[in-house]
């Protein structure tokens, strides 16, 4: 496929995308181009509508761009709209490998901006490297360590990070008997909550 730049204005968002972006996704997006500028091109049909890249195209222009490369494909009608999709629930699929929580660390120990790579400070608590040393329990709980598995709502597992945060700051990440700074941040919350000392 050839790479096109083109103006911004020439190309237009998809009316028929299914994909959301959060006002977090997009300025996540726009830290990006800010910091590393343009490294994947957005895929335009033959008539200039995104059929990958409709996040990109609204970051560029909250940016103030006046181009963006593109590439275009001979792709139409419901192949067209099947791979707009297949674009967005392929990546959806994927998740991240446990080296992530090493990987984050040491940008943070160079200074680098969480934000411009669409993390925020809170969630490096998920990679303490504390957990590091958490016994693993494959075959569920290991006496004296018991497992707990909770599904939560996107607007719930903010506040859960917020408080979870807290409680670190407060002194509630440690305990002699357990490593696991999450797990002891959790029952410093729910202590303070029944009114009993941790």
């Amino acid at each position: 496929m050839k790479l096109e730049t083109v103006p911004l204005d020439s190309i237009s968002f998809d009316p028929a995308n299914t994909r959301k972006h959060s006002r977090r996704n997009l300025d996540a997006i726009k830290a990006s181009l800010r910091r590393f500028g343009q490294q994947k091109p957005i895929v335009v049909d033959a008539k200039g509508i995104v059929l990958a890249g409709n996040g990109t195209l609204a970051a560029a222009t909250e940016l103030g761009w006046t181009e963006i490369q593109i590439v275009r494909t001979a792709l139409a009608g419901v192949d067209a709209t099947a791979f707009g999709i297949a674009d967005n629930r392929t990546a959806e699929l994927a998740e991240w490998d446990e080296k992530l929580g090493d990987v984050l660390l040491s940008l943070r120990a160079e200074d680098f901006p969480m934000d411009e790579i669409g993390f925020e400070e809170a969630d490096l608590g998920k990679f303490d490297v504390a957990e590091a040393s958490m016994p693993e329990l494959p075959n569920g709980d290991r006496a004296p360590f018991r497992q707990m598995t909770f599904t939560v709502h996107d607007d719930q597992f903010a506040t859960i990070e917020k408080a979870l945060q807290k409680a670190k700051s407060e002194g509630g990440s440690e305990s002699p008997n357990n490593e696991n700074s999450n797990g002891n941040a959790l029952a410093f919350i729910a202590a303070n909550f029944i009114g009993e000392k941790s």
